[in-house]
């Protein structure tokens, strides 16, 4: 863990190297959050990191949620996306929710456009399916909200893993 002193001293390089990670494959948001500092509490870095993505175009957003990995894929995975979804039970899936999980990811990638984002810290394989067969169902526009609303809460799970109060 990191305080908030030294997170506040880093120059913008360091900053990126500590931080670049937190949103997937995608180290311009930590640029972008860490042009807000200093940083008077974690929930303040937090709220930067997710005006950083609201705040980008389109294009941007769209990039950075493709990036994420389908879930209970076996694709190789960052390693918190390794160490979350094994939280969730996803390593360690039967044949046949592994094929439900398949089918749903294609499914969802071929109506969005984009993967199905869940921030799966302290939430089950059926908690996720549920919102996976929930979710299907919504508007593009208000899935591709759900879909950033998700990436913020894998920034605050990331975070508060990585920054000292």
């Amino acid at each position: 863990m990191t305080g908030l002193g030294d997170i506040n001293a880093m120059t913008p390089a360091d900053f990126i190297a500590a931080f670049g990670d937190v949103a997937e494959h995608s180290p311009w948001v930590a640029r972008e959050a860490g042009a807000a500092r200093p940083f008077d509490s974690r929930d303040q870095m937090i709220s930067a990191f997710e005006t950083a993505l609201r705040g980008a175009n389109r294009g941007a957003q769209l990039a950075l949620i493709r990036a994420h990995p389908d879930l209970a894929t076996r694709a190789r995975l960052t390693d918190d996306s390794t160490r979350e979804q094994a939280g969730a039970g996803l390593s360690s899936l039967s044949a046949e929710e592994f094929a439900r999980f398949t089918d749903l990811n294609a499914r969802y990638k071929a109506r969005f456009g984009f993967p199905f984002i869940f921030a799966v810290k302290g939430a089950t394989k059926q908690m996720i399916l549920e919102s996976f067969e929930a979710r299907i169902h919504n508007s593009p526009e208000t899935e591709f909200e759900m879909a950033i609303a998700q990436v913020c809460r894998i920034f605050r799970f990331r975070l508060e893993d990585r920054v000292a109060l």
